[in-house]
């Protein structure tokens, strides 16, 4: 821990996405270790943590949208940013599936307007760590995915982070700016308000005493990755990035603990203890691959991360930020 001090103390972080649920969590583990922390916010959500929270208050805000270059661009030069994490995007599979163009144009043109201003001021720019996701590897033919397999995804948010990623690339090997990926499987946690996702959604059901619904037949399967593990990794990626083995390099983030969403639904179910409140099936999923996980092995080989929390224990935390949010 003193080490991670010792590297964030005083150092200029530009969080783009910082009212996300991983962006609030990542701007609280940057302030305690002393960061003087930029933040991009599109939308000035008062529910969002990092409003809730008050640590909007302990940042640079800068209001604007992936889409306008001059606000990256300035964000990045007037503050003399030294480390960047990229992890805005337009998220929800669903959103993308009904309407593709917002999510192109954010996830992708505001991929490359980020780097583009990153590549303009290297003379400051030392680390950048692009937030991806296991959706840019599409279907496999075989599980789970290694940071070694094409990126081939087909849905309209699939192609917006399979795109993403070899921008990434080509901003490495074209310009050797130094960036990494980061690729996670589903992040859950509080802060999360997008209630079509299945582990806030989940919740709340069981605090208003509903049952919860799944919009697929229930055996799909996923990674679940709590929020605070995600943020851990994504430091630890910007701490290791003088490293050539780190520059240029994807890596998986996974508790390797692959469930269906039955499972993850009968989990929650447990520890909420509502036996009596059974999960309804929808099936109505459409766009979405059917199995996907991912392996953590090169992660924890060169950048020797694990995951600290288990999912029992991710799951309990999370229940307690929405009950207290819900005030249930």
């Amino acid at each position: 821990m003193e080490n991670m001090v010792n590297f964030w103390r005083g150092r200029r972080v530009f969080v783009t996405g910082a009212s996300g649920i991983v962006g609030a969590w990542l701007v609280k583990d940057l302030l305690a270790l002393d960061a003087s922390v930029v933040a991009l916010v599109r939308d000035a959500d008062p529910q969002s943590e990092f409003f809730r929270s008050g640590d909007y208050r302990r940042t640079f805000v800068v209001n604007g949208r992936l889409e306008d270059f001059s606000t990256l661009e300035r964000a990045i030069n007037e503050h003399e940013v030294d480390t960047v994490f990229h992890l805005a995007a337009q998220p929800i599979v669903g959103v993308a599936q009904r309407f593709p163009l917002h999510t192109f144009e954010a996830n992708i043109r505001g991929s490359y307007n980020l780097l583009e201003a990153c590549r303009v001021h290297g003379g400051h720019v030392r680390r950048v760590v692009i937030a991806s996701s296991d959706k840019a590897y599409g279907a496999q033919p075989s599980l789970p995915y290694t940071e070694d397999m094409p990126l081939q995804g087909k849905f309209p948010y699939e192609v917006s982070k399979s795109c993403t990623d070899l921008i990434t690339q080509s901003y490495f090997h074209s310009y050797n700016l130094p960036v990494a990926i980061a690729r996670c499987g589903n992040i859950y946690g509080g802060g999360d308000l997008n209630w079509s996702r299945i582990v806030p959604a989940t919740i709340r059901s069981f605090l208003r005493g509903e049952s919860p619904q799944i919009r697929s037949d229930g055996r799909y399967v996923r990674d679940y990755i709590y929020v605070k593990d995600v943020t851990r990794a994504y430091l630890r990626v910007a701490e290791c990035m003088d490293d050539p083995n780190v520059q240029g390099q994807a890596f998986n983030f996974s508790p390797e603990r692959a469930l269906t969403v039955l499972e993850i639904v009968s989990e929650i179910q447990r520890l909420m203890n509502y036996p009596n409140l059974a999960p309804q099936v929808l099936n109505v999923a459409h766009g979405e691959i059917f199995s996907q996980y991912l392996s953590a092995e090169k992660a924890q080989r060169v950048l020797s991360w694990r995951p600290r929390y288990s999912l029992e224990d991710g799951l309990r935390e999370t229940i307690e930020w929405y009950r207290e949010y819900l005030a249930i």
